[in-house]
């Protein structure tokens, strides 16, 4: 339920009764502040006085928690917890730590009304502790195939979608609606928008999650969209510093090394960070990658020196806050052992340490993590004025955002905010402007809607099905046979029997291109199973629904579309252009090479056919 007026006004007086006691106990006039405290908030610097050096530290860490409620008593959500905290749950966490917040998963959402209760549960056990300090609640909600929050709320058409609609003002105009619906959830942090530069096809972890292949386009549709999330009140984060666009290794599961020359870098991946920054971004996060040609020592950017303080900090001037990405990401940790990672990233500059990882045997390595900066104090290898110098940064952050003054939910207006018609009408026109045709050499497009029978084919039982209805709403009988992400040949022969009686077939493809028979890796499934539908001589329609590379392994089909996300929006856009009711107007925001030829290009960036 909605927290009363009167609640509020207790948080603010306890915050000043805080603010009060802090300058008692600390033995420190406010008016007689020293000149490094010079231009610093006062409030912020008692609170930051008040803090012990365990207080401080725990400040410095964002953590995974399970669960859908503050104060879960699941039995599997409070095993997690225990496993990792000690502790059975997010309040219990906040009791004993003091963390400076928590990043939700797919698995901590419900639906929003219960997500808005979640959030308001942490931060009361946030202002039930003595300094007050409310929680930084992030999350991952970058649109199209990363977004944590799914229907009722508003799904953006995702990054490399609305790059190829080119249209700023969309990009912004989704931002703020995703930054106004997180807020009104409780959420008050978006680790987005991606400021990566995706110039490798191959790239197994960025891909469409970039805006695309040039600086220029990627540099602006980052900006507008760090408008957007400050707009809808959230703190942006633009990732992955200093740029994890050209790699064939997903820095989940190894070490990727990007072997671009100082002066590609400063072509190709600084732009779009350069240009967050002097659009004032508050929050970038770095990337666990080996950049040789920055710092020459094999370390990853997360702890590296010469990148986050040589290159972020003294060269490009950036005063806002660093986070790492998670620490449980194999890139960061195949070097050194993970209680060793906190104080190395703090000693190259990060400020935030987020989601530190389980051991081997499963049990939660924050704790260690905690003692380890903490000691790391008390030997002298890390100053306690380094650790004050990030906890101000995170405070100072978390009043900008208005945390300090109410940091609730107003569980009472959910409806009126999360998905209404106005955000959904605003995704659906954003998404009917980013569908590419990239191929129609037999001419198929557009249909015309009346009698016909269609296979739906390949990959996603949801995609797959959201399209089978469209096409069925114009006229057409369709039969749906989801064959899965990596499709046998049994399978594949199912689809082939399947598409001999029919009139035409929609095939939909996800990252084909990845036909690598190897664990994490899709194998040649979906390339086979296009080439066969095209050998039946029926016509086919391929629609890619992620990454738009997928054409160069199965050139000989004649059709080809790419949406780059799976939304319902992108799928009822796909349908609109396939009957001809919307005029495909998008253009590719990469190019798209031919298959092991990088220097051939087979549709050029801004390709796109229209009717």
């Amino acid at each position: 339920m909605h927290r009363p007026r009167t609640r509020r006004r207790r948080w603010l007086a306890g915050l000043a009764a805080g603010a009060l006691a802090v300058t008692g106990l600390s033995g420190v006039d406010a008016s007689a502040q020293t000149a490094p405290d010079a231009g610093r908030d006062p409030r912020l610097m008692r609170i930051l006085r008040s803090m012990s050096l365990q207080d401080k530290a725990a400040q410095l860490f964002v953590l995974q928690i399970y669960g859908k409620s503050a104060t879960t008593a699941e039995p599997a959500d409070v095993a997690a917890n225990r496993r990792l905290y000690g502790v059975d749950n997010a309040a219990q966490v906040v009791a004993r730590y003091h963390p400076g917040g928590f990043i939700y998963y797919g698995d901590n959402v419900a639906d929003p009304k219960q997500l808005a209760a979640f959030s308001n549960g942490i931060q009361r056990a946030a202002a039930a502790q003595p300094l007050r300090v409310p929680a930084t609640i992030a999350i991952d909600q970058e649109g199209g195939i990363v977004a944590r929050v799914q229907p009722p709320a508003t799904q953006s058409p995702g990054s490399m979608a609305l790059a190829a609609g080119r249209r700023t003002g969309d990009a912004r105009a989704l931002a703020r609606i995703t930054g106004t619906e997180l807020r009104a959830i409780g959420v008050n942090q978006d680790y987005a928008p991606d400021a990566d530069v995706n110039v490798n096809p191959a790239n197994p972890v960025i891909g469409v999650r970039s805006f695309g292949s040039d600086p220029r386009l990627v540099s602006d549709m980052v900006t507008a969209q760090i408008g957007g999330y400050r707009d809808g009140g959230v703190t942006p984060t633009a990732k992955h510093f200093p740029g994890h666009g050209d790699t064939t290794t997903d820095s989940h599961t190894g070490v990727p090394r990007i072997d671009h020359t100082r002066a590609e870098w400063e072509r190709l991946d600084l732009p779009p960070f350069r240009a967050a920054i002097r659009h004032g971004v508050d929050s970038i996060m770095t990337a666990h990658i080996v950049v040789p040609s920055l710092d020459p020592s094999g370390d990853p950017a997360t702890l590296s020196r010469p990148i986050l303080t040589g290159i972020l900090r003294d060269r490009l001037h950036y005063r806002g806050v660093v986070v790492t990405d998670a620490l449980d990401m194999q890139g960061v940790r195949d070097k050194y052992g993970d209680e060793n990672i906190p104080v190395l990233a703090l000693k190259a500059g990060v400020d935030v340490l987020l989601k530190p990882p389980a051991d081997a045997q499963g049990n939660g390595v924050f704790p260690r993590q905690l003692a380890a900066v903490v000691n790391a104090v008390k030997s002298g290898e890390l100053t306690e004025k380094r650790i004050d110098e990030s906890v101000y940064r995170i405070l100072e952050l978390k009043q900008r955002r208005g945390l300090f003054r109410d940091p609730y939910a107003d569980e009472s207006k959910i409806d009126q905010v999360v998905g209404t018609p106005a955000h959904l009408a605003a995704a659906q026109r954003a998404a009917d402007r980013t569908t590419t045709l990239v191929k129609n050499g037999a001419g198929i497009l557009p249909l015309r809607p009346g009698a016909r029978k269609v296979l739906v084919t390949g990959w996603g039982v949801s995609t797959t099905a959201t399209l089978g209805t469209e096409i069925a709403r114009r006229g057409a009988v369709t039969t749906i046979k989801q064959t899965g992400i990596s499709p046998g040949q049994a399978q594949i022969d199912e689809a082939v029997a399947a598409a001999r009686d029919q009139d035409l077939v929609v095939a939909v493809t996800n990252r084909a291109w990845d036909i690598k028979e190897e664990p994490n890796h899709n194998g040649p499934g979906q390339m086979n199973l296009v080439k066969a539908l095209v050998a039946t001589g029926k016509p086919v329609v391929v629609i890619a629904v992620r990454d738009p590379y997928d054409i160069a392994w199965f050139p000989e089909a004649t059709t080809y579309v790419a949406t780059y996300s799976y939304t319902a929006e992108a799928l009822r856009s796909a349908a609109k252009v396939l009957f001809g009711e919307l005029d495909p107007r998008g253009r590719l925001p990469v190019a798209i090479p031919a298959r092991d030829q990088p220097g051939t290009v087979l549709y050029p960036f801004g390709h796109g056919l229209g009717y």
